[in-house]
């Protein structure tokens, strides 16, 4: 086994907070990860869930560049292994990565640099950590540590399911006295619990730091016409930021981003379907440009280390909570305010539940999937703090509502629905459960259309029955029963609403229901204190917003010349920092978060003097 020296980085005996200052640029660690730093250290395992933004990469980063050899980081997805490497690199860390992209040529050299001890990190994908000849070669090097990134890909219940993860055990096998720390931002307890044991973590201490991410506001809207509820949300809350919108399709996909563009947003569309080469160049730009949009399926995303994406937007509901939590936690890295913004229907419902059930998953599978999705619909339905009810789905616990969501911002209004319910499913019963919701609106209103007439429905005892309720609220109604699981949508009958063994319970007054109150659209909605048109320079005054601008004009034209993402050159929270300081000197600027001795040495300068500049002429 070899040693290394570590003339780029720090000596082995480095003091953590050392490492934190000179390399990272931070001052103090946040959470846990202090803890969970000096617990590998000292070569113990760990298990990590901690949100997206907190921080979880230092946890197994710094304890690598500190540990003797070289710290092994399983990453299933190549664009975020090849960007976490470019970010090490802007921070003087030798870094690597070994995965399908590299020639042979590359690859030898990568796996020289191994074997010699001039590595502090390589990132490899499962498949080829899994390889013989790769297994091979860590036999012959010094491993500081394993680090199994995006550990609940081993679940087999959860969304993105990898089977290479189950697999990774061999690790303490093979490597018993190697520490190993698996780290995610998204399980519930039962993952927690498959983590655990497929990755024989037995003995591994559990480091649980919530699943709150406060910056986020949580906005969930009912469906009218997706696009142009969209395009409302973003003239008011984020006329210039950039952002990520999911639908389901990749017609929609391709559909929403023309749309956009159209009406002056540069957006980009991002699917498994499009042309490898196109789908790439539309990531890059994404990544190195600002204020770009991201239309994209759910095939884009967790390999994403962007820190400024200002929202996310869903346009069509997720599978999920952990698929709705772990999308939306992509938005607001930096800390920063930022947005989770949805639109959810009736369609989104029946859509989902056809899914599952033509699906080709076992009995038991679809059964934790149907919980999983009326969990969800619970979200969507919810009148309490949407963060209280997010955060409960994870077994955490939020004490008193956030006022950070549209529910706590402008809440929402339950009402006694039974009785209307009631008169939903007798309407349902007396036209044969053939209709779809239009239909069955009318005959309860008593609106004689050319349909009513033509299967005299007119005639029925039920005709008119819900006429003292408005004629808006029904659409809530049906999408409400239907989230519910008291009705039924078939769409192989052209979306006839039926009814459900559960509807009988309340035909027959043994059970009640509650219904929320959908608020009527706003012309302009209010925001909250916390977000604004750039939430990154909402909290400035007007000059400091100016020298803000100006200070991401020439991040940006650094990074376009270096080809790097502007974020790799300083996150939005530095400039921020930035623009409230002022700092003139050299040792100044070494006071910003973010700043560490390379970056301090390849760009303080220039942005001092646009800074000195700002501030001559504010005097």
């Amino acid at each position: 086994m070899n040693n290394r020296n570590h003339d780029s980085c720090c000596a082995e005996s480095a003091d953590p907070r050392q490492v934190l200052r000179d390399i990272f640029g931070y001052t103090d660690f946040r959470g846990d990860q202090e803890e969970i730093i000096g617990h590998l250290l000292g070569g113990g395992d760990a298990f990590v869930l901690m949100p997206t933004g907190g921080g979880k990469s230092l946890c197994y980063q710094i304890p690598a560049i500190i540990r003797p050899g070289t710290g092994v980081i399983v990453s299933p997805l190549i664009a975020l292994m090849q960007d976490q490497v470019r970010a090490m690199h802007q921070l003087g860390v030798r870094a690597a990565f070994l995965n399908s992209t590299l020639s042979p040529v590359e690859r030898s050299l990568v796996e020289r640099q191994l074997s010699d001890g001039e590595l502090d990190l390589l990132y490899v994908a499962p498949e080829r950590l899994l390889a013989d000849r790769t297994l091979a070669m860590l036999d012959r090097s010094r491993i500081a540590l394993f680090a199994i990134d995006e550990a609940h890909c081993v679940s087999q219940w959860g969304h993105d399911f990898r089977e290479e993860y189950l697999r990774l055990s061999i690790l303490h096998e093979r490597y018993p006295d190697v520490p190993r720390i698996a780290l995610t931002a998204t399980a519930d307890g039962p993952t927690r619990r498959e983590i655990v044991e497929r990755l024989n973590l037995g003995e591994a201490r559990t480091f649980v730091s919530g699943f709150d991410r406060p910056n986020i506001r949580y906005h969930i809207v009912a469906k009218h016409n997706p696009q142009q509820q969209l395009l409302s949300f973003l003239k008011s809350e984020h006329p210039a930021d950039s952002g990520i919108i999911y639908r389901l399709s990749r017609r929609k996909t391709e559909e929403t981003a023309q749309w956009l563009t159209e009406h002056g947003r540069r957006a980009l569309p991002y699917h498994a379907g499009m042309e490898a080469r196109a789908r790439q160049r539309n990531q890059e730009m994404f990544l190195h440009e600002e204020n770009v949009l991201i239309v994209a399926t759910i095939a884009f995303g967790m390999g994403i280390d962007k820190p400024d994406v200002r929202f996310v937007a869903h346009l069509d509901l997720p599978k999920s909570i952990e698929a709705y939590y772990q999308e939306t936690g992509r938005a607001g890295r930096d800390g920063l305010p930022a947005n989770a913004f949805m639109t959810y229907g009736l369609a989104d419902v029946v859509m989902l539940r056809q899914l599952l059930d033509r699906s080709e998953a076992d009995d038991q599978h679809k059964s934790v999937e149907r919980r999983k999705l009326q969990a969800l619909l619970g979200l969507c339905e919810t009148i309490r703090c949407r963060r209280q009810v997010l955060l409960a789905y994870f077994g955490d616990r939020l004490m008193e509502p956030c006022g950070n969501c549209d529910t706590c911002l402008h809440p929402v209004e339950g009402w006694d629905g039974t009785e209307a319910a009631q008169k939903a499913m007798h309407c349902i019963s007396r036209t044969g459960q053939r209709f779809g919701a239009v239909h069955l609106t009318d005959v309860l209103i008593g609106r004689s259309t050319e349909r009513v007439k033509q299967f005299r429905h007119d005639k029925l005892s039920v005709f008119g029955s819900g006429s003292q309720i408005p004629l808006e609220e029904w659409p809530s109604i049906f999408r409400q029963l239907a989230a519910m699981g008291l009705l039924a949508v078939d769409m192989e009958r052209y979306g006839a609403i039926t009814l459900t063994s559960e509807s009988r319970r309340l035909l027959q007054g043994e059970r009640e229901v509650r219904f929320r109150r959908d608020p009527k659209p706003e012309r302009k909605r209010a925001k909250s204190r916390s977000t604004s048109g750039n939430a990154s320079v909402a909290i400035c005054g007007p000059e400091e917003a100016a020298l803000f601008e100006r200070l991401r004009e020439l991040r940006l034209n650094i990074a376009r010349e270096a080809g790097l993402p502007p974020y790799m050159v300083f996150h939005d929270s530095s400039l921020r920092d930035m623009a409230d300081l002022r700092p003139l000197t050299m040792t100044a600027f070494a006071g910003i978060s973010g700043v560490g001795r390379q970056k301090l040495e390849r760009y303080g300068e220039r942005f001092i003097e646009v800074i000195r500049s700002d501030s001559k002429d504010v005097e």
